[in-house]
């Protein structure tokens, strides 16, 4: 098991021992315990095996004996006890937004509600505004969740499917008879929301029984769909679905294009292939009105690549995330595709929290995290007074973490720390800090955590006055959406991106997986703007420095390029883009 997934557990069990009403400091215990494993680098078998897990401060005997089981045996009888006392569908109620243990307890043990349909017929019915602590908005807000639950119930948060995908993928690669594998379908095109996952492998016929074998017998599989010899389906411990199928080795580039998709994108090379007299499918190309059987096509147009299948079509190779027939299609037959950034370009990020606020890690450990990324730079930028929730930082707290910071760039010689803030837009579009203090920090980020029912005018003027704030830098996850959970407030984004242009202004691609805001949809109209992109984590702990992998997938599928992006630049001219 990962350090996340056992702190995923320990969290599991915190919530259990709450909803059974055990010792408040038992169950803190526990979620104090889960934040520490999700965080830590310890090698957590190691010191199992050492019987050294206690020297973690936070782990008392009784954590380390659950986490001994876990890691030793993949179960633990704490765990597995506290599941089987409480109805499996209460699990699911815990998932509905502003229902934590204690509401849940509530509802159970008065309204004996165990499963979502239960929750849905008492708000349904007012039966819920007759509890203390609850009341008519609670239901309403409640009914509101389970819409959403169910309109999203078949969708999934990319990195969450990625994270599987990579471990199937890697255990299938492990096969000497694995000539080539991929992840194909919407996730590698990185979308920021996906239905399934689909895998694609060649090899020689003779292996595929034993590859479908593997898959269907891997860890992360909860039970088998269908098994074939060529296509099987499963169903995932986190409830994606998963596909894969295998093709032979000249099949493999015309199946990986294929299965990658789009559906529009798929179509559009279709037609272009008619162009020439040819039939295109996931077999490969064939004359149009001949045989198009399986093991047929081959013979017209050989390809060894996707490479190959474009340059036949006299097109330029488009990458995946560019897939979406948006204009990539003329790009790539006038050979004017841009050359997207990648994940190597980046020197450094912005928007990272520290426990100064709501952050889990201290801001030397975030600092030596960066440098052990490589990179040149890392900017902190932690919540300013108004955000009470997220412990935001006081006048006298903002004088002393600066402080902190000056000590720390002068023992650091490899790695420059810039003092930022994340500064809540107020309703009225000010700013929760004064200009005399936001002169203070080197960059401003400047982002809405409250009133998020605004109407489209209201918001657009919200953050257009908040960019016209001199001291403001860039402006963060401009929608306030949570993928999956929460739509982002109606706003006229393109009248935001021209004011950001306008007044100088950038935008972050916040690359919480959660997030992933800016829209892809709305980066090309950035660059187009010349308005600077930052490619921003909004880690709260040391693994999420790794966000900005979802974001430069975002930033590739908003066509960006290596200039048009703040973070790939050097610290000097970070110093120049930040001066007000």
């Amino acid at each position: 098991m990962t350090n996340q997934e056992l702190a995923d557990i320990l969290e599991e069990i915190a919530i259990l021992l709450e909803l059974r009403g055990e010792n408040p400091f038992k169950c803190r215990a526990f979620h104090n315990a889960s934040r520490i494993l999700a965080t830590t680098t310890a090698d957590l078998e190691e010191l199992a095996r050492t019987k050294e897990l206690t020297s973690i401060k936070g782990i008392g005997s009784g954590i380390a004996e659950v986490l001994t089981d876990l890691v030793t045996t993949g179960k633990s009888k704490v765990h597995k006890d506290l599941k089987s006392s409480f109805p499996a569908g209460l699990f699911e109620v815990l998932r509905i937004p502003g229902l934590g243990p204690k509401r849940v307890k509530i509802l159970y043990e008065k309204l004996h509600i165990s499963n979502i349909s239960g929750l849905k017929e008492a708000a349904a019915n007012h039966r819920l505004a007759k509890l203390d602590g609850f009341g008519e908005k609670t239901e309403t807000n409640i009914l509101d969740a389970i819409e959403r639950q169910t309109r999203y119930a078949a969708k999934h948060l990319c990195s969450e499917a990625e994270e599987s995908a990579a471990r199937i993928l890697t255990d299938l690669k492990s096969a000497k008879s694995v000539r080539s594998a991929e992840i194909a379908g919407s996730l590698r095109r990185r979308k920021e929301v996906i239905g399934d996952i689909d895998l694609l492998v060649s090899c020689e016929s003779s292996a595929s029984s034993q590859i479908m074998k593997t898959f269907v017998s891997h860890p992360d599989v909860e039970n088998v769909i269908a098994h074939g010899e060529t296509k099987s389906s499963v169903m995932l411990k986190n409830g994606i679905n998963c596909d894969l199928r295998i093709v032979r080795r000249e099949e493999y580039p015309f199946a990986l294009s294929y299965f990658t998709g789009s559906k529009e994108h798929n179509v559009e090379l279709r037609t272009i292939a008619k162009q020439f007299g040819w039939s295109l499918n996931e077999y490969g190309f064939s004359k149009i009105d001949a045989e198009e059987k399986r093991g047929k096509a081959k013979r017209i147009v050989p390809c060894r690549s996707e490479e190959d299948i474009y340059r036949a079509l006299g097109m330029a190779y488009i990458p995946p995330e560019l897939r979406e027939n948006t204009g990539e299609i003329e790009a790539a037959r006038e050979h004017a595709l841009p050359n997207l950034i990648d994940e190597d370009d980046l020197r450094g990020t912005f928007h990272c929290h520290t426990s100064w606020s709501d952050g889990r890690n201290t801001l030397e450990e975030m600092a030596q995290a960066a440098v052990d990324l490589g990179w040149e730079y890392i900017g902190i930028a932690d919540h300013s007074k108004i955000a009470a929730y997220a412990n935001g930082l006081s006048i006298e707290r903002v004088k002393l973490q600066n402080q902190e910071i000056d000590i720390l760039n002068k023992r650091m010689k490899n790695c420059t720390i810039f003092k930022g803030t994340e500064v809540d837009i107020l309703t009225d579009g000010s700013l929760d800090w004064s200009d005399k203090i936001l002169e203070r920090f080197d960059y401003v980020v400047a982002s809405i955590h409250s009133k998020f029912t605004m109407n489209e005018q209201e918001a657009t003027k919200r953050l257009i006055r908040a960019i016209k704030n001199k001291f403001v830098t860039m402006l963060g996850h401009p929608t306030g959406r949570l993928l999956l959970q929460r739509e982002g407030y109606p706003v006229n984004m393109k009248d935001v991106i021209k004011a950001a242009s306008d007044y100088g202004k950038m935008m972050e691609i916040n690359a919480d997986p959660l997030r992933l805001d800016l829209d892809w949809r709305f980066c090309r109209y950035a660059k187009e703007c010349g308005v600077k992109i930052a490619i921003n984590p909004d880690a709260h702990s040391i693994r999420g420095l790794g966000n900005v992998h979802y974001g430069v997938g975002i930033a590739r599928k908003g066509w960006l390029e290596k200039n048009d992006v703040l973070n790939t630049m050097g610290v000097s001219d970070i110093r120049k883009a930040f001066q007000h």
